[in-house]
């Protein structure tokens, strides 16, 4: 049963504590990277027949199983998946940013965006199947403009990908799609192999093998992030549906046994409510079992004086995705602080979030929404800065750097700057 907790009557580490760390699996990853860094193709053949139960002759996606996997999906979906990708398109169109330049008398300074050349998507497999995943994070790659967009997913026993990752796949542009999953497929991702490319940027969501793995190769390449596990917090006033509440917190509960659901309110019968209404609700579930285990490991009701307070309760927890339960929920907009997603209003499931809204579905978790932001077209370019002075545009201003230089004692940055004018005084 989900536990009840006052704000302000238990102490704070127990209202902000977060969910059992997962196990440490960093030396099975560091062994795993080193030897897909060794055998490349054979070391994924290997690891997708000992993980994935599939035995492969080779890793590429073919043109003809895409296809083929397009007629498997029903068109209604297939109908559903465009409307979704549709609304993706047009809310990260909006980021896009652009080059910019300064200028003045004889200088000239800007900024010029630039897309990576080459970005691979980790698409989950196992106990489920996102395709939502797909159009999430190859969309915003394809508008930055990126010239190569690689998918690695794992396949299920008889060797295929799930049709419906394909399909979404075919609708979002992606160029090429790739029969693994786990440590080795970031590894191979990181370091390239006979069959998968070295891309420059990692991004999508994945088990502890896969966070771990991505920590261990960054720096070689870019991430988006250490995604934790599943969280979703709802702050909800007493005239909010317990019926609602419970089944958007069961959302994100059956993910995983790590996931994390938290109710904030001002209502103590709605805490009873809700309570209650878990109850009933989760042995309908057919994932009962990790949505039973999420919610008494790691889920809470706390129950806070006011709105205000609940609202600074759900700054300090930070997470990855909050429901704004309330009427008016436009008047709460910007007190919000810390949160990677916000849903408006008491009709807004986060379930709209992940699959059909528009903004993204990859989000800080762990309380990292306090400094980090959803993916996003930016994840998918660089920035690189540039300045231009005429020779009469340094002078003015030479004696200022040298000045500043030699502030710092570094005497070569002045005579870098001096050195250029000092025919001029002699």
């Amino acid at each position: 049963m989900i536990k009840i907790m006052k704000y302000g009557d238990v102490p704070a580490e127990e209202i902000f504590a977060r969910g059992t760390a997962a196990a440490d699996v960093s030396g099975i990853v560091s062994d795993i990277i080193e030897d897909v860094k060794k055998r490349g193709d054979e070391a994924l053949l290997y690891y997708c027949e000992k993980f994935d139960k599939a035995k492969l002759t080779s890793l590429e996606v073919t043109a003809e199983e895409i296809e083929e996997a397009f007629s498997l999906v029903e068109p209604e979906f297939t109908e559903i998946l465009k409307k979704a990708a549709e609304n993706i398109r047009e809310f990260h169109k909006a980021q896009v940013r652009n080059s910019f330049i300064i200028s003045g008398d004889g200088y000239i300074t800007g900024q010029k965006i630039t897309p990576i050349e080459k970005v691979g998507l980790y698409v989950p497999g196992g106990t489920a199947a996102y395709p939502s995943t797909v159009l999430m994070d190859s969309i915003p790659a394809k508008i930055a403009g990126c010239k190569e967009i690689c998918i690695t997913t794992p396949p299920s026993a008889n060797g295929k990908v799930n049709p419906a990752i394909l399909a979404a796949a075919k609708i979002a542009g992606v160029d090429r799609i790739f029969k693994t999953g786990g440590a080795q497929a970031v590894a191979a991702l990181a370091y390239g192999t006979e069959t998968v490319p070295k891309v420059e940027k990692i991004v999508g969501p994945g088990n502890a093998f896969v966070a771990e793995a991505k920590r261990q190769v960054f720096g070689l390449v870019s991430i988006d992030m250490i995604a934790g596990p599943s969280e979703i917090l709802v702050v909800a006033d007493g005239k909010s549906s317990p019926v609602f509440v419970a089944a958007d917190l069961l959302s994100q509960a059956e993910h995983d046994k790590m996931a994390s659901a938290v109710l904030v309110t001002d209502s103590s019968e709605l805490a009873k409510q809700v309570s209650a209404e878990l109850e009933r609700q989760i042995p309908l579930l057919p994932r009962a079992e990790i949505a039973r285990a999420s919610i008494d490991n790691n889920g809470k009701i706390i129950i806070a004086d006011n709105l205000f307070d609940v609202i600074d309760v759900a700054n300090e927890i930070a997470p990855e995705h909050l429901e704004l339960c309330v009427d008016n929920p436009f008047d709460y907009l910007d007190k919000i602080k810390n949160a990677g997603s916000i849903f408006m209003g008491r009709y807004c499931p986060e379930a709209l979030g992940d699959y059909f809204a528009g903004p993204n579905h990859t989000l800080p978790t762990s309380g990292t929404a306090r400094f980090s932001s959803p993916l996003s077209v930016d994840d998918f370019v660089k920035k690189s800065q540039y300045t231009y002075y005429t020779e009469e545009a340094l002078g003015k201003v030479a004696e200022s750097i040298a000045f500043f230089a030699g502030k710092e004692g570094l005497d070569a940055h002045a005579k870098s700057v001096t050195v250029r004018f000092e025919g001029e005084k002699k």
